[in-house]
């Protein structure tokens, strides 16, 4: 085992941020008030969304947009099985069921093609709405996606945990779909520790979305223990704990400043990555279509396993013993224990999704890697496949399969 250790992830945590905490928390006010009112409109702007709702995390703003559509038991939600467990675990709490749906094997994106072959041989009356996950910050064909939503009168929620900052064909991702969910996680591109945002041009939903974020409270009941709030408050549905705090969003106000910072050093190392795995055969990089910006969150490698005499759980474990932390993204929901028992799947059911996760890594990739980091990276990845390679014996010499 190597003494050198390079996580898989580190948030960017600066003297800003600690500052800005030690402010809010000299100010008394530490859960939801001022610093979130700010946060919400400073991220609106600079997505462009006319309404952005802070919420606790992801999952709570994929929730809460499906409780604003008015998804019912029985009904339908289509989205990818190359996910994680927020994307359909909040279908499931509905009692609704999620529609898997195979992924391109390029971008590793839901595949318009094959929501539209499903919606065509399907009981349309029970489906609701499209969840596009835009996969490592690559996002979704959505134009495709928003005409057949359009045609069979679906709603498009947009499951942008990986995607801040990303862009469609010039678009930011946040103002495309009918609503918007981001991820603010410690490993996210910018991070409150524990945190999200729904962003909507539709004020009622928004509107929806704050108050069952905070008991289903009415309208601005954070101000009652304001100088000029009420005491008085009603409960109109229902509704849920997941209000962001003020201490996490004096963390994401100092992030914003810097997002930009951030994905400009991301691009820098994805290009270093880049430069050397582009010309190494067993390894296939990235791919990027033409009329997208990348947020790039993940740098996630296929291994062209044919080449090799390992497999990709091994790849992982030797670059392990040489101090390096790679993940996957992701395990295909359908292979899971809950969703193979529940609707009765068998890996070979999203193929591509399937013979994808067996051969995918994702790589280190954060700002704070340094120069060095980087490169032990790729040294340490180029070791691992020339000690692995396979070999083809011809006429007495060595030839690479």
């Amino acid at each position: 085992m190597s003494e050198r250790f390079i996580p898989f992830s580190l948030p960017s945590i600066e003297q800003q941020e600690i500052e800005g905490v030690i402010e809010t928390l000299k100010s008394g006010w530490l859960t939801t008030g001022p610093k979130v009112k700010e946060f919400e409109k400073k991220f609106a702007t600079l997505v462009g969304a006319k309404y952005a709702v802070a919420l606790n995390s992801c999952t709570a703003a994929l929730h809460l947009a499906l409780e604003v559509i008015g998804l019912k038991g029985g009904e339908e939600v289509i989205t990818s099985p190359m996910t994680f467990a927020a994307t359909a675990e909040v279908i499931r709490y509905f009692k609704a069921k999620p529609v898997f749906v195979d992924i391109q094997p390029d971008t590793l994106n839901i595949d318009p093609q094959k929501i539209l072959a499903y919606l065509e041989n399907t009981d349309i009356s029970k489906v609701k709405a499209i969840i596009p996950v835009h996969f490592a910050g690559h996002p979704c064909d959505m134009d495709i996606i928003m005409e057949i939503a359009k045609k069979y009168n679906l709603k498009v929620i947009e499951d942008a945990a990986h995607a801040f900052p990303s862009k469609y064909k010039g678009k930011n991702i946040g103002v495309i779909g009918d609503i918007t969910c981001f991820s603010f996680y410690a490993n996210k591109n910018i991070t409150t520790g524990e945190g999200g945002m729904a962003t909507t041009e539709n004020k009622k939903w928004a509107e929806q979305m704050q108050c069952m974020s905070l008991h289903g409270i009415s309208k601005d009941a954070w101000k009652r223990y304001t100088a000029k709030g009420s005491w008085y408050y009603e409960i109109i549905a229902p509704g849920y704990k997941y209000n962001l705090t003020d201490i996490a969003a004096a963390i994401g106000l100092a992030q914003l400043e810097k997002v930009n910072v951030f994905w400009q050093r991301r691009k820098e190392i994805v290009s270093m990555y880049n430069q050397t795995f582009k010309e190494m055969p067993e390894i296939e990089t990235p791919f990027l279509k033409n009329n997208i910006e990348h947020s790039w969150l993940l740098y996630v490698i296929k291994l062209k396993l044919e080449r090799l005499s390992i497999d990709r759980n091994q790849f992982i474990e030797l670059l392990r013993e040489k101090g390096i932390s790679c993940s996957v993204h992701f395990i295909p929901l359908h292979i899971h224990p809950y969703y193979r028992h529940l609707y009765k799947y068998k890996p070979e059911d999203y193929p591509i999704a399937y013979s994808t996760y067996q051969r995918i890594v994702s790589l280190p990739l954060y700002p704070k890697m340094s120069e060095e980091d980087v490169k032990y990276v790729i040294s340490a990845v180029k070791e691992v496949i020339k000690q692995n390679k396979k070999y083809l014996v011809v006429n007495q010499s060595h030839f690479i399969v």
